[in-house]
């Protein structure tokens, strides 16, 4: 099951054979994203949270006479909760797909579970196994921050293609990305923290030409940029309150997990209108949060659907929390103002599991204004 941080799922499809870029890329990928996966107190942070937990398992449970006699596929299944819960509502099979060595624990678990002769643990990636079977259900916990961060939608979207049966169900099956304006007080932490970094450059460039007679400040711009880049430009993860939301919140995109294409993913883009309601305030920035539903197959609905929602909450937070994009400056804005723009959303050129975001904004008619975020 995935989550914050680096996620366990299978890097994209690789040809057959590999050259040696390819090769360095695959090592790079798992050094930088599947390794964490392999340790059980990261397991352990995504199996305590409790929103999370109950959404999967009600979603299994209260619809368990779709599991009865089915075959199941559990893409990165990571400890193996979600195929030990499958076999327990019924399913005849179960195939439970792990990419790093947590596969053993879960061969362990499901073995001590007493699930072993319905789920087969299967070490490796959902682009290179192969299954004896196509599959009824699939069942995966894909989503990273702001839903697309980590891109693990892509290997369960090639396992749909290649192992669902016509008529077949994805758990969850549908998926949204939301965008709201928001007040914090980050912005000017972050912004100090900046003025401070480059003080301190400063003092740098003087000793440095003091001491030892090397004039360093060729290089300003360059560490200026890059200040720039992890302080201001990089969004980050909060937890929010419910009342720092001080607009209405926008649909940035849904996915119909049995229908969306990889190339539907690759990019996200929408205009958006947020009215606001929190009177004279500040809009200190944005934040994206996503949802996903478990309503079955077309064929077979679900008979509760079941959502799992990280939006801003009281006692219901998830360990996703929310993408906060921070405004340098803030945006002042009256009651019923409407801040108007657009977002893009584009896989980073040098990760791909990472994301560069584009947010135009601007209040009613005014001038829009970009603001480049990377979500790393």
């Amino acid at each position: 099951m995935a989550g914050r941080g680096p996620m366990r799922a299978a890097p994209s499809p690789e040809r057959a054979t590999m050259n040696g870029t390819e090769k360095n890329d695959k090592a790079a990928d798992f050094a930088n994203y599947f390794c964490t996966y392999a340790f059980l107190y990261h397991q352990k942070e995504m199996l305590s949270d409790r929103v999370r937990m109950e959404a999967y398992y009600n979603s299994v449970f209260k619809n368990a006479h779709h599991f009865q006699g089915k075959v199941v596929l559990d893409v990165g299944t990571g400890s193996g909760i979600l195929a030990i819960w499958a076999a327990q509502a019924g399913a005849r099979r179960v195939y439970a797909v792990e990419y790093t060595d947590m596969a053993k624990h879960a061969a362990k678990l499901v073995a001590a579970n007493k699930m072993d002769h319905i789920v087969e643990v299967i070490q490796g990636s959902v682009e290179e196994i192969d299954l004896p079977e196509k599959v009824d259900i699939i069942i995966s916990e894909w989503m990273g921050y702001f839903l697309l961060r980590e891109s693990m939608l892509d290997s369960v979207l090639v396992a749909r293609d290649k192992w669902l049966k016509p008529g077949g169900a994805m758990y969850p099956s549908h998926a949204r990305m939301w965008l709201a304006p928001i007040k914090s007080g980050m912005g000017e932490h972050k912004m100090q923290d900046y003025e401070a970094s480059m003080n301190d450059w400063v003092h740098f460039t003087q000793n440095t030409r003091h001491a030892f007679g090397v004039d360093m400040s060729t290089l300003s711009n360059s560490y200026r940029e890059e200040q720039v880049k992890y302080f201001l430009q990089t969004s980050l993860w909060q937890s929010l309150y419910p009342s720092q939301v001080v607009g209405q919140p926008a649909l940035v995109k849904e996915i119909d997990c049995l229908t969306v294409t990889l190339d539907d993913v690759k990019a996200v883009s929408a205009n958006f209108q947020l009215p606001v309601f929190d009177g004279e305030t500040r809009v200190s920035g944005f934040a994206g949060w996503f949802d996903v539903r478990f309503q079955g197959s077309p064929s077979q609905a679900a008979d509760e659907t079941v959502e799992l929602t990280t939006a801003p909450s009281i006692n219901d937070t998830t360990h996703w929390g929310q993408q906060v994009f921070l405004l340098h400056p803030p945006l002042h804005v009256r009651d019923n103002d409407v801040v108007h723009g657009s977002i893009l959303m584009t896989r980073s050129k040098t990760n791909h599991r990472l994301m560069d975001v584009v947010i135009k904004h601007a209040i009613g008619k005014g001038a829009e204004t970009a603001s480049a975020f990377h979500i790393e």
